[in-house]
């Protein structure tokens, strides 16, 4: 039995409830997983699981073992990607989930220079607007427009998000250009909605002008779940678009789109990039983070 297999086994175990999500996650068989954590207890004749044909429990020994296999990893982790940061650079896979407007505006064009600093790391990218387990598809980290659901995550904030509403010209000529938004009320306007993976529903339209507040409600041509669909909706005309600046403004340079209500605001929307409480950062993980901030930063106006 190698030792240090027989433990990240057991710590995949304990993340994902489950041996058949664990072995999934390592690329292992269910056999090969039960086997090794079996043997994991029969060297410390303690029993760090309770199985029952429907779930996994760790015990409380295992819970206690389970912290320091954590920090023992860890510590092997960061050990094995580089001695010293003068001598070696950051190097392994690192599984990630970002926004696909994100991804196809930032992040993959920029992804050259990633490469040019940190040649020895293998990204795998992720390119949705979907909720993610992060522990159960072992992700390493996601980086998510609004608040985060889930409390528990370590994140950190990479920039609040202006945003303004946009329509493209085919549909202003079509439906007229409102001066107010409550003209998006009257029947003849549309908006191109967004599902949000969280609620499963497009979030309420809340727009202030001095001390003038109020709430949108206009009615959906169509409703997506994937940022780069929402904006080719707004293009092809379809509605009018709730776009963070960064996304329309390609597209206001080429006047494929039109600003509306530029004297009016709406509330900005945070930027985080968040990872699972009991990962540690190890040096790739950590160069990544400091990355997306930094393109982040320089491509995204605050």
């Amino acid at each position: 039995m190698d030792r240090f297999d027989a433990m990240r086994a057991f710590a995949r175990v304990v993340e994902t409830g489950s041996f058949t999500k664990a072995a999934a996650t390592l690329h292992l068989s269910k056999t090969s997983v039960t086997q090794l954590v079996q043997q994991l207890e029969a060297r410390l004749r303690v029993r760090l699981l309770n199985r029952t044909t429907r779930k996994v429990n760790v015990t409380a020994d295992g819970a206690a073992y389970y912290e320091r296999v954590v920090r023992l990893l860890a510590d092997l982790d960061d050990a094995e990607t580089g001695l010293s940061a003068a001598t070696a650079l950051p190097r392994g896979r690192l599984r990630v989930d970002v926004p696909s407007p994100l991804a196809r505006l930032l992040l993959i064009p920029a992804l050259p220079d990633f490469y040019a600093r940190y040649p020895d790391i293998q990204l795998e990218m992720g390119v949705s607007d979907r909720k993610v387990d992060l522990i159960d598809e072992n992700i390493d980290c996601v980086v998510r427009g609004g608040e985060l659901s889930d409390q528990s995550l370590k994140a950190r904030r990479l920039r609040d998000l202006q945003l303004g509403v946009y329509a493209a010209p085919a549909y202003l000529q079509r439906a007229g250009t409102p001066v107010h938004p409550r003209d998006l009320e009257n029947p003849h306007h549309r908006a191109v909605g967004f599902r949000w993976a969280r609620t499963g529903k497009p979030l309420p339209y809340a727009m202030q002008r001095e001390a003038e507040n109020l709430t949108v409600n206009v009615q959906h041509a169509l409703l997506v779940d994937d940022g780069n669909a929402y904006l080719a909706a707004g293009l092809a005309g379809l509605g009018v678009l709730w776009l963070p600046d960064y996304m329309a403004e390609p597209a206001v340079q080429r006047d494929e789109l039109q600003v509306l209500f530029p004297d009016w605001h709406l509330a900005p929307m945070p930027m985080h990039i968040a990872w699972p409480p009991s990962r540690h950062v190890s040096a790739k993980l950590r160069v990544f983070i400091d990355w997306v901030a930094e393109v982040v930063g320089e491509w995204i106006p605050p």
